[in-house]
């Protein structure tokens, strides 16, 4: 079973920043998953929410600030609000990454800089898979890339999700761990796709979902994990 930092090592540094990608990376993840939202000037920051209310010492719309004025806000521990073209460079190959189209027109950016770092530095398309609640970003996404990993999530049981799946020509189902079942695993898993589950942070989930036969989790707390799974 795969284990995927959260935002990073989100449970114990601060979600989506350098440092907790870093953290996660020298924990031993093998993955790390981070969400993508374009800001005023233009560039793909890594933040999870629509604003920066709750994850720095600012307030108001990602979408409404430039790089400079994103910068300007404390992240948790003096971190800063990172761009993805940081956080690839950081990074520099020791993981692969799971990108979250979040916010806005993010998935034609999102290729672009993709197809920048597979030609120019060395990354190859299965250093990635994209995902995203919001399916239509997945059908951009697909029309302009065809053969990165994409993954479809749902926040609820994902009724039809075969047929979305052929659509997008998708690799996994992304699935709420309140969502799955056994029988929902293999469903998923005799369409020909993944099983991956989030937020997974108790060991006595984890255990189960092994047993079920789910390819990947999503956990904020790697480090109770990462030894544990044959992954």
């Amino acid at each position: 079973m795969l284990i995927i930092g959260h935002r990073g090592a989100s449970g114990t540094a601060p979600e989506n920043t350098l440092a907790s990608f870093e953290k996660a990376i020298r924990l031993g993840v093998k993955m790390v998953e981070l969400d993508v939202h374009r800001c005023a000037s233009g560039e793909l920051v890594v933040i999870h929410d629509e604003n920066i209310n709750r994850t720095t010492s600012g307030k108001g719309l990602v979408s409404d600030k430039t790089l400079k004025e994103l910068k300007r806000f404390d992240a948790g521990n003096g971190e800063k609000i990172p761009t993805l073209r940081e956080v690839l460079n950081g990074i520099n190959h020791r993981a692969k990454i799971n990108i979250e189209l979040k916010g806005a027109d993010v998935a034609t950016s999102t290729v672009e800089l993709l197809d920048e770092y597979k030609k120019d530095y060395g990354w190859e398309v299965e250093d990635f898979c994209v995902s995203s609640f919001d399916h239509q970003q997945l059908r951009q996404f697909r029309k302009l890339d065809n053969i990165t990993n994409i993954g479809i999530l749902y926040e609820r049981k994902p009724h039809g999700f075969s047929e979305m799946a052929t659509v997008l020509r998708a690799f996994s189902v992304n699935i709420s761990l309140h969502a799955v079942s056994p029988d929902l695993v293999k469903e998923i898993h005799d369409s020909g796709l993944e099983v991956w589950v989030y937020t997974v942070n108790k060991l006595h989930d984890i255990n189960l979902l092994e047993s079920m036969g789910v390819d990947a989790v999503f956990t904020n707390y790697p480090e109770k994990f990462i030894d544990t799974s044959s992954g």
